[in-house]
């Protein structure tokens, strides 16, 4: 009999933040085949983020990308569209380990999607028996649940003040693993719009800081590439764990460095030169 598949412990990976290891994540916005997984995998990242806030991908092929990072060995998160809650167990049942939830700005609605994540008691998530991360084996539900909601990290994303002013509330929250600071949809609703540097964004990364350590959570930032910005707000206590891009700006990115690699090329060539010569 083939062994069964374990997916990967939530414990292990929120460990390893917890111990100041760097942990990177891709972001997956247009791409809809599994290459775009293997090349994260192939280029060190440890997760990935499925982005269904911010693209028009399917939960079909959200949970087929899902599905393929588990089996190799990264762990695979979904940010589902705002408030969306019902799409939360498909994911999840489809190869989904770890849930992003957007602007959350209340406990009541934390608690809401940290119940949707795990199986009663601790929660209220539809039983089923057979799932991908467990190689599609049936299991009865006293050995499946608790080995699913051990696998499963809930992360809830904090982007407007509200969420701020309630922070303390929310990494109170059973079952919520970790706060993440949006930063663009946070500082424009703070009226500083990707001004990250502001002593208002500041004070704001502060505050959910120190909720987070008061509660044992810990806090991921996210939208800020500027290392002079992220040396001044990661000492306040936030981990490790950063998005490197998606899937479309590092495209453009590399399309741009390689345009200008040619274009740079050719300038200084021989063809260039006898271009010239024939004027």
């Amino acid at each position: 009999m083939t062994d069964m598949a374990t997916p990967a412990s939530s414990h292990l990976f929120l460990d390893r933040l917890r111990d100041g290891n760097l942990t990177m994540m891709m972001g997956l916005r247009s791409a809809r085949t599994p290459d775009a997984v293997r090349i994260a995998r192939a280029t060190g990242h440890e997760a990935v983020m499925i982005d269904l806030e911010h693209s028009s991908m399917s939960i079909d092929v959200a949970a087929q990308l899902a599905a393929t990072a588990a089996d190799l060995g990264i762990l695979p998160f979904v940010r589902i569209p705002e408030r969306e809650y019902g799409a939360i167990g498909r994911l999840l049942d489809g190869g989904a380990q770890g849930i992003i939830a957007p602007r959350v700005e209340t406990a009541e609605e934390a608690r809401l999607i940290a119940r949707a994540c795990r199986f009663a008691p601790r929660g209220q998530r539809s039983q089923l028996a057979m799932v991908p991360q467990l190689g599609m084996h049936p299991l009865p539900a006293t050995e499946l649940n608790p080995r699913l909601d051990d696998a499963t990290v809930v992360v809830i994303l904090v982007e407007t003040p509200i969420g701020v002013a309630n922070a303390e509330a929310i990494a109170a929250v059973d079952g919520v693993d970790l706060l993440a600071i949006g930063a663009n949809d946070l500082s424009a609703e703070l009226g500083i719009p990707g001004r990250f540097d502001h002593p208002r964004m500041y004070d704001a990364v502060a505050t959910v800081a120190e909720a987070c350590r008061r509660h044992g959570k810990l806090l991921m930032l996210g939208g800020i590439s500027d290392v002079t910005i992220l040396d001044t707000l990661m000492p306040l206590g936030i981990c490790p764990l950063q998005l490197t891009g998606t899937d479309s700006d590092i495209l453009y990115s590399g399309a741009q460095s390689r345009v200008e690699r040619i274009s740079t090329w050719f300038r200084f060539s021989a063809h260039a030169t006898r271009k010239e010569d024939q004027r």
